[in-house]
């Protein structure tokens, strides 16, 4: 399984997602997603043996 990190304009991480779908919308939500990036092998593990990436985001 894919996830990406999403980054602000200043690099700093404002969400994980797990789908291009998630990240588009996000942006259509308004968060100012600059740059958007593949995690490692290894971050993506960690991220889905913790939780969901979702529950990264921190519009909740």
């Amino acid at each position: 399984m894919t996830f990406y990190s999403c980054f602000d304009q200043q690099g700093k991480e404002i969400a994980r997602c797990q789908t291009h779908q998630e990240i588009e919308a996000l942006r259509r939500m308004g968060r100012p997603i600059a740059e958007v990036r593949e995690m490692r092998n290894e971050e993506a593990v960690v991220c889905s043996l913790t939780s969901s990436p979702s529950d990264f985001n921190e519009d909740v």
